[in-house]
């Protein structure tokens, strides 16, 4: 006599024939609810991010009322909810149907910044708009043509199969193409995360452990051949174990950025009235906002913070699960690890227990790229929701 599929669903509600609407409404209020939230937990940091950076510029233009840079994330931001409402309303097929050639034309983006691109800060990581007069990240679009791509291999197979040797190896080659242009720029920090997340959409597929592991340990050996030969690298890892005796060199920027913590206490100093921003602690607008708001806000002002992400991951990880089908369940997994995964680094870099590694905080740290691309990240989780909810109202 054969035996049931494992895979086969339950007969049981057969028995049972509840009205149409105690039916449906349940079910996608469950999807409803972590929008709501997600959307919530957005406003309120994109809100934040906007007040700490007007703070942290403001001193750069004090003729100005209102600072240069200040005005361009707003408009970074404006922009950016445009990119949610229109990226929500993309089905995921098309999603699906794009994720390699944005890939590929993100990594050309990678090698083009390799070889026209700007230099900053002793790295080449912006690509000059010619006649715009502006620059941008593409590694900003990378992690998430990366993430995407990433998704739409492994979603292709039912979910209760398992992840190939072929399609591991694959999928690997997905992130580490543009990881290795990264390294070259050099921008160690992005690299690690484009490996990271394409490990964490592996096993989330199902992969098998001990080849992620026995690559986790590998690449662990090589960030540190890296760092040793690397002697930027090498400094900074110096100024993180003892930032205190490398106070006025390798260690001066996580040193600022304990005083910032420190001298805002419970409370804060003040909206406006913080002293670290005034050129004692280096890119305060950028990767050390939060050192901004820590003086400014207070330890309560650091907790709504890390409140509104954590608001965040739990809303992506629901409407992720809420996913019926391989590919939007691994889209929202990665969507969601591509904004609270920077924002764990980078909380933990300005407390210092990770070595500086040149992340911004999403939605909060100016830069345009960042944001954009954080905004459409959120849209593309929205898209998930909704095929959620289409699907929830189209069940039996």
């Amino acid at each position: 006599m054969k035996a049931p599929s494992p895979a086969a669903p339950s007969t049981r509600w057969l028995r049972r024939k509840p009205a149409a609407n105690a039916r449906s409404a349940p079910r996608v209020r469950e999807v409803a609810s972590p929008v709501a939230a997600l959307s919530l937990a957005v406003l309120l940091l994109v809100s934040i991010g906007a007040v700490a950076v007007y703070s942290a510029t403001a001193p750069l233009a004090l003729e100005a009322a209102f600072p240069p840079l200040f005005l361009r994330h707003a408009l970074a931001a404006a922009i950016g909810a445009a990119v949610v409402m229109l990226a929500a309303r993309v089905p995921l097929a098309r999603w699906h149907r794009f994720a390699l050639p944005l890939w590929v034309g993100s990594l050309v983006l990678l090698v083009a910044t390799l070889a026209f691109g700007v230099s900053g800060g002793g790295a080449r990581r912006w690509l000059a708009v010619p006649g715009l007069g502006f620059a941008f990240q593409p590694v900003e679009i990378a992690k998430l043509a990366s993430v995407l791509a990433v998704a739409a291999l492994l979603g292709r197979r039912d979910g209760r199969a398992g992840v190939d040797h072929a399609k591991l190896v694959m999928a690997l080659a997905l992130g580490a193409a543009p990881a290795l242009v990264c390294l070259a720029q050099p921008d160690l920090g992005n690299a690690v995360l484009l490996v990271g997340l394409t490990a964490l959409l592996l096993f989330v597929a199902g992969a098998d452990l001990r080849p992620l592991l026995a690559l986790g340990a590998a690449g662990g050996l090589l960030v540190a051949v890296y760092t040793a030969v690397r002697p930027y690298a090498f400094r900074r890892v110096l100024g993180f174990l003892d930032p205190w005796s490398r106070a006025s060199a390798e260690g001066f920027q996580l040193v600022q950025s304990f005083v910032a913590f420190g001298r805002g206490g419970w409370t804060g100093v003040g909206v406006g009235d913080g002293r670290q921003k005034l050129f004692y602690l280096p890119e305060a607008h950028t990767d050390f906002i939060l050192s901004v708001v820590a003086e400014e806000a207070g330890l309560v002002g650091v907790l709504i913070v890390l409140g509104g992400f954590a608001a965040l991951l739990v809303a992506g990880l629901r409407i992720a699960l809420a996913a019926k089908q391989r590919f939007a369940l691994l889209l929202g997994f990665g969507m969601t690890a591509l904004l609270a995964v920077p924002a764990l680094l980078n909380a933990a870099v300005v407390m210092g227990c990770l070595p500086t590694k040149g992340l911004t905080l999403p939605f909060l740290s100016y830069g345009r790229s960042s944001l954009v691309i954080s905004c459409l990240a959120v849209g593309i989780l929205l898209s998930v929701a909704r095929a959620g909810r289409a699907a929830q109202r189209a069940a039996p």
